[in-house]
């Protein structure tokens, strides 16, 4: 894509079936743990997107083999740890990939200044930079730990540590720590996160030790990596994202007439609450041919058009497992009957722009009623009211790949066009966005 808007325009059904894009989560994993890991990691199905990259290039900066080997296949050569970059390294817009190298260096030895693209180095990092400084690791950066920032590691002591937030990312960081720290370390959770880590970790070959303990009533995981544990090179099958695949189905879900299958789509239950909540909403969102691959289960969800959606209240404790779909969730919720409430995900406020905030003007340049707070969202939805979704809105992005995709959708089902201003950063997460939807058959051109 050029430096050009993206425009999606309303016109006929969608209908098709498409895989989904790797999945972005288990994309980075896979990177980091071959290259901690000892001997050759095999990786099929990766997501080729520019955050994706940057962290494979990062690996290569601390001295594992990094290769591709065709569409979506990867060798990575672990030489067992990470020694020292010789230059910065450059995360570029991963917000992911630099939390969980932060902690996997935090291991070793080594000094290493990280930076990032404009977005990334406007991300607090604090939340992992606490636990990690509690195990030992120095750091010296900007205000609350942003970007560029230099780590030194090593002689890390074992921590057990209670997540403050629902943070898979801090959870994931204090994990890769974990493994070359002195006795091990514990996470504590108080609300579940998705686990690729202590997935990928097993395959891998570490221990991880999972409970759910009752505490004052309430189940909390406590996940623990006992000390000394060696990775060892390994084979990834990656599903498909469930946060990209959100996109074709909601757009099956507004467009009348549509119906979309997406194959191959991750189906942790702590990744799925966007589907969930679709199917409260009265979506007609089926699920089929469930399978295992490479210890997650996956399937193929078909969505069709579903005028009768009604608006629900999102339970707070639902977020970690759809905190990246809030934005593509608004969407649908605007095609809905009544209110769609959306609150305990103050977290978007920190995601690669302020979701909460960009969402909101987004819709609202597009006719739609939201009504925003501080940790929250309603989306009043059009159904059975004065108007239709209007469009028409010119909608600034921030450099956020989301809402850029979120609208384009909303577009293809409105009454005029809708235009994002940034596409190009469309592709950290999810590379041929516009040529998928295009042969679904949506319009989506050049502004």
């Amino acid at each position: 894509m050029t430096a050009a808007g993206l425009k999606s325009t309303p016109g006929g059904p969608l209908r098709g079936t498409v895989r989904a894009p790797g999945d972005k989560s288990i994309s980075h994993r896979s990177m980091i743990l071959g290259a901690l890991a000892s001997g050759t990691t095999t990786v099929e199905g990766l997501l080729e997107g520019a955050d994706v990259l940057a962290t494979a290039q990062a690996m290569r900066s601390f001295g594992a083999r990094v290769e591709q080997e065709g569409p979506g296949r990867w060798r990575i050569e672990g030489q067992g740890g990470f020694v020292e970059p010789s230059d910065v390294v450059d995360c570029g817009n991963a917000g992911t990939g630099v939390r969980l190298i932060m902690g996997a260096a935090a291991g070793f030895p080594l000094c290493v200044t990280f930076t990032g693209d404009g977005s990334l180095r406007g991300r607090p990092m604090g939340r992992v930079l606490d636990p990690l400084a509690r195990m030992g690791a120095t750091w010296l950066g900007r205000d609350k730990g942003r970007l560029p920032l230099t780590l030194k590691g090593g002689n890390l002591r074992g921590l057990s540590y209670k997540l403050p937030m629902a943070s898979a990312q801090v959870k994931s960081a204090v994990l890769l720590a974990g493994l070359h720290a002195e006795g091990g370390v514990e996470v504590i959770e108080p609300e579940a996160t998705r686990d690729h880590t202590e997935r990928m970790l097993r395959a891998f070959g570490a221990e991880v030790i999972v409970e759910d303990k009752a505490h004052g009533g309430k189940v909390v995981r406590h996940i623990r990596l006992p000390a000394g544990q060696k990775l060892t090179g390994t084979h990834v099958a990656v599903p498909g994202d469930p946060s990209s695949a959100a996109f074709p189905l909601v757009a099956g879900l507004i467009v009348p007439g549509s119906e979309v299958t997406v194959e191959g789509v991750m189906l942790n239950v702590l990744r799925t609450g966007l589907f969930t909540t679709l199917q409260e909403m009265g979506a007609d969102l089926t699920i089929s041919n469930v399978r295992e691959s490479s210890g997650e289960q996956i399937g193929d969800i078909t969505a069709r058009h579903s005028p009768g959606m009604k608006g629900v209240v999102v339970p707070p404790e639902r977020a970690p497992a759809m905190i990246d779909e809030y934005p593509i969730l608004a969407v649908a919720a605007a095609f809905a009957e009544g209110s769609t409430v959306m609150r305990g995900i103050g977290e978007m406020r920190v995601k690669e722009s302020d979701r909460i905030a960009l969402t909101a003007a987004g819709l609202k340049a597009c006719g739609v009623t939201v009504e925003e707070e501080p940790e929250g969202m309603t989306v009043i939805g059009t159904a059975r009211g004065n108007h239709p979704v209007r469009g028409g809105g010119l909608v600034h992005t921030h450099g956020d790949h989301r809402i850029a995709m979120s609208h384009l959708i909303l577009g293809m089902a409105a009454q005029q066009p809708v235009e994002i201003d940034e596409p190009g950063m469309i592709a950290t997460s999810f590379p041929g966005f516009a040529d998928m939807m295009r042969g679904l058959g949506g319009d989506l051109v050049e502004a």
